[in-house]
């Protein structure tokens, strides 16, 4: 460590003040807040329902009983944000055609598919598919999936994840791509967006459990819908279909189609892989679509700073959850989202109101209730796209979303190791917890890249997320053995289900935890004059060392 870097840190240690650390987070705040936003009368926190209306209206007073400010464009509490909603139908038809014979679909069993078009009707008519592998476009690490081949007009089938990740030693794939820990080549995302700059008409996706993070429960779970943030129709994706095909689908349309699944999997771990089209096979889909414009709309609240108001720390949590569905064996039907992410947001009203008890900060301090997370991050990306307050001097972006509801921990998850600056500041406040870092149990999940912290990462403004799924907590009483257990049933069980709401067997003690170290790690940023950098080999680097002088 140089003597300039010690400098910096002793002159944080002396200007950081201690007033966060003094206001103590109060879990029977959180407990109350969860408990009215999880209630039936939110009805599941769909955005553009009435769901919506009842949250927004309650966020506001909130924030205004805090005494805040408004954070959002004009002066006012919200920021519109103009969503495409769709939902399919029936499907009148929905088959594979292959050289056998036809192969009916049965949605959300061989496949599940959505659309993000403004269309009448889903209508593919025989269109080729082809196997592009894992659909990577990443001549930084020297491999390109496609080998320019035209696929305007197909059906492209991916596999999930990178090209490593189920690579063994000596595969020219290994280590391409972060060995186990996902890149964002390996998102769905990254495959349905890159399917629509070549031309595809429609994207599916091979289910593999490891491989996506998550069960078929939570891929089929949003029952249809979809939600895009809405655009000109020159923007609109050349996709008409997208999604998932079951593992089991998946092997059988191969062999039918007389190639083995199995065995192109390991092709694709090769940098020379090529397209490989399925001979004979195509696809018919006929799907109604009801499809409505909404505006929806993120929450934004502000604590303006004294010397540097132009600078903003902003804190985050998404307000949104799935709304309404088919029952559960319990007759339940609203999907409230009581972790995921009723909690966070309860957690940024408590750290608000820790802010706003102590000094008044150098720097404006940003409190974001964002939209539709649930529906690909929307919210958070239309503020990026279209923020209030300048990415450039925004100092970082501290997300909340899902917190452990286990009890105590003796460690704290970090997503993303080796990103940026402020996981160092993570493990300094966590040793004044008595606490150490954890990295993230399964990296090859992706979540740095699941949560709207995201959308600001991509433009360079260096993150910090609080997710509890993110890896098994040591917790003080039954150690990784019961972090874990929480972690299988909460995921197992509840994730994006209707039973994710609170229960009386919470204990919110590493809730508490969690918030503490992020809210004082904020705290600290409004007090000082410092900047969190990306560390050298972040992908991220780059675009925020564009606007370096913007920050001196």
């Amino acid at each position: 460590m140089t003597l300039r870097t010690l400098a910096l840190l002793a002159a944080l240690l002396a200007s950081a003040t201690p007033a966060f650390a003094k206001q103590t987070i109060d879990p029977a705040r959180l407990t109350e807040t969860v408990k009215t936003l999880a209630s039936d009368t939110f009805e599941g926190r769909a955005p553009g329902t009435a769901g919506e209306d009842r949250t927004v209206g309650y966020l506001i007073a909130r924030f205004q009983a805090l005494g805040l400010d408004p954070g959002g464009p004009n002066g006012q509490w919200v920021q519109t944000v103009p969503l495409l909603h769709t939902r399919l139908g029936t499907p009148s038809v929905l088959r594979f055609n292959t050289p056998k014979a036809a192969v009916a679909l049965e949605q959300s069993r061989s496949v599940y598919v959505s659309t993000i078009r403004p269309d009448d009707v889903s209508t593919i008519a025989k269109a080729p598919l082809i196997f592009v592998g894992y659909g990577v476009t990443a001549p930084e690490r020297g491999w390109d999936d496609f080998k320019g081949v035209d696929v305007k007009g197909k059906v492209l089938v991916f596999l999930v994840n990178d090209p490593d990740f189920a690579a063994k030693p000596g595969d020219p794939a290994a280590g391409k791509f972060g060995d186990r820990t996902m890149t964002y080549y390996g998102r769905w995302t990254y495959k349905f967006e890159e399917a629509a700059r070549r031309g595809a008409i429609g994207a599916l996706i091979v289910h593999e459990t490891a491989g996506a993070g998550y069960g078929w429960n939570v891929v089929i779970s949003p029952g249809g819908e979809n939600y895009d943030i809405a655009r000109k129709p020159e923007d609109v994706t050349s996709l008409r279909l997208q999604g998932w095909i079951a593992g089991d689908a998946a092997s059988a349309l191969f062999t039918a189609a007389g190639l083995d699944l199995a065995a192109l999997e390991v092709t694709a771990r090769n940098p020379g892989f090529r397209p490989v089209p399925l001979p004979g096979v195509t696809l018919d889909a006929s799907i109604p679509v009801t499809h409505e414009r909404i505006d929806s709309h993120n929450v934004l609240a502000r604590i303006a700073g004294t010397k540097r108001a132009q600078e903003s720390v902003m804190f985050g949590a998404h307000w949104d959850a799935y709304g309404k569905g088919p029952p559960d064996a319990q007759g339940r039907v609203y999907r409230a989202g009581a972790n995921d992410d009723a909690l966070g947001i309860a957690g940024l009203l408590e750290i608000a109101r820790s802010i706003k008890a102590g000094p008044a900060p150098d720097r404006s301090v940003v409190f974001a209730a964002w939209t539709a997370e649930e529906r690909g991050l929307l919210g958070s990306e239309y503020y990026a796209t279209h923020p209030v307050f300048p990415l450039e001097t925004t100092v970082a972006n501290l997300a909340i979303d899902i917190l452990q509801t286990a009890g105590a921990g003796n460690d704290v998850v970090l997503v993303g190791k080796g990103q940026d600056t402020l996981e160092d500041d993570m493990a300094r406040v966590a040793a004044t917890q008595g606490r150490r870092i954890t990295p993230e149990g399964l990296p090859e999940r992706g979540l740095f890249y699941r949560a709207d912290h995201f959308s600001f990462a991509k433009r360079g403004v260096p993150v910090l997320l609080m997710m509890g799924i993110a890896g098994a907590t040591d917790l003080k009483q039954g150690g990784v053995k019961a972090g874990q257990a929480w972690i299988d049933a909460y995921t197992g069980q509840c994730y994006h289900q209707a039973c994710d709401q609170w229960s009386p067997d919470w204990n919110l003690a590493g809730a508490v935890q969690d918030l503490g170290l992020i809210g004082q790690i904020g705290d600290e940023l409004a007090h000082t004059s410092g900047w969190p950098r990306w560390k050298d080999g972040s992908e991220f680097k780059a675009v925020r060392d564009r606007s370096e002088t913007l920050r001196r």
